[in-house]
């Protein structure tokens, strides 16, 4: 029996073993990763193509080439499409992201071979049909119209264009007349370029058998799109705008939205494994500096969160929360507070103590699936990564020292370098 009034012993985590996918190619080159780690027979494929946002020449040219993928093929219609998905208890994700497009299929695996005849139909042959284009269109304007009244909306929107400005693809923002000059020619020649073997790559995930390998092989071993266009790296000038505070105004805000930002390192830079230590310390987790502060101590907001995200040739370091419009400016007077904390006084062991073991928590949790494996393979895969990225995160904040800490905070989370920007109603 278990003596339930003692504590369990606390284990630490010496090593993160992430197992590896099984790499193969198939005889036309799409490079195929096997994830089989499943008990239910259950199938994830994720099919990748290298064209995103970066490498369009219209705005919103490569979500809605993406998008419009479940529209209608030669071989099925729109509700062919969704009636077959879902007689077979299948689910389809379509996304996509600053250099990449994702098609995401789960099946049964009893029904794998007659939910992969519509995937390969789709992927081959969409005919991205006008009708259900602007029915499309149509749900996304009122979409956007309705995030376009939310502060956080607005102020995310201010913050890129001020930290990239308009000639990149982070501050080129989309209006609502974008929308209306959409059409099935301009998805056409994007799908052209870049929806083809030469530009892809597939993840299968779950509880894999050889005839799901060989029916997958079927499908996607023989060459097929135009294959004369190939994947290009654009590299574009970020221009930050010199301005430090931006406000947007919203009248009927009954909150305001503020988001602190600086362009930092990407994720291939030697300091960026520890440099989420420190982000998380600061305002990764609910038990963060800036939590305890200013939500537990003072009260000015519900939730604050400091983090970074990242693109092609840059991260942001961002601070993000929402407070009641008075509490605007000693909100941000406290966030400066905690940062000069940072730059001159050392975290103690115990602080440093807690953030490790909630970061080791989760690392154990964000692999412990099939499909969560799947995620992190194709994040090694879509970010130029090698594989043994994983092992590093580990020994990164196993290893991170209190003085590191501090000079980390010192070289990156700056006031100097950071953007305010506010959006919400301007108190007189």
């Amino acid at each position: 029996m278990i003596n339930r009034s003692l504590q369990p012993e606390i284990q630490d985590l010496d090593n993160l073993t992430v197992p590896l996918p099984r790499r193969t190619t198939l005889s036309n080159g799409i490079p195929l990763a096997i994830i089989d780690a499943g008990e239910q027979d259950v199938v994830r494929m994720d099919i990748l193509f290298a064209g995103g946002r970066w490498q369009q020449a219209h705005k919103l040219q490569a979500l809605f080439t993406n998008r419009m993928l479940r529209e209608g093929s030669r071989k099925y219609t729109a509700a062919d499409i969704a009636e077959k998905l879902d007689y077979y208890g299948a689910w389809l994700e379509l996304s996509s992201s600053s250099e990449y497009a994702y098609i995401t299929l789960y099946s049964l695996n009893k029904y794998f071979a007659e939910t992969l005849e519509i995937i390969e139909s789709i992927l081959k042959e969409p005919t991205f049909p006008e009708k259900e284009l602007n029915t499309v269109l149509d749900a996304n304007i009122q979409q956007f119209l309705v995030n376009s009244s939310k502060v956080d909306f607005l102020a995310q929107r201010s913050l890129l264009k001020t930290l990239y400005g308009p000639g990149h693809p982070c501050g080129r923002l989309i209006e609502e007349t974008d929308y209306r000059l959409v059409t099935p020619d301009m998805l056409r020649e994007f799908y052209n370029e870049y929806y083809h073997s030469d530009n892809c790559a597939v993840f299968l995930s779950g509880k894999i058998t050889d005839e799901i390998i060989r029916r997958v092989e079927s499908a996607f071993d023989a060459p097929f799109g135009n294959r004369q266009h190939s994947f290009i790296k654009k590299e574009y000038t970020i221009s930050t705008s010199t301005e430090k505070r931006i406000f947007t105004e919203q009248d009927d805000a009954l909150q305001s939205a503020v988001k602190l930002g600086t362009v930092t390192i990407p994720r291939q830079h030697p300091d960026y494994l520890k440099l989420r230590v420190l982000m998380t310390l600061f305002g990764g987790y609910f038990g963060s500096r800036l939590m305890s502060n200013i939500r537990e101590d003072k009260g000015y907001t519900y939730g604050i969160s400091a983090g970074t995200m990242f693109y092609p040739d840059s991260g942001i370091l961002l601070i993000s929360t929402e407070t009641d419009n008075e509490y605007v400016e000693p909100l941000i007077r406290e966030i400066y507070h905690e940062i000069d904390k940072l730059h001159t006084g050392t975290v103690s062991e115990a602080e440093l103590s807690m953030v490790r073991n909630y970061m080791l928590g989760e690392m154990c949790r964000n692999y412990e699936s099939p499909f969560s494996l799947a995620d992190a393979w194709m994040f090694i895969h879509t970010s130029g990564l090698d594989d043994a990225y994983f092992t590093r995160s580990l020994q990164a904040v196993k290893e991170v020292t209190p003085e590191e800490i501090r000079e980390l905070a010192n070289r990156y989370l700056c006031k100097e370098t950071l953007k305010e920007v506010i959006a919400g109603k301007k108190l007189s």
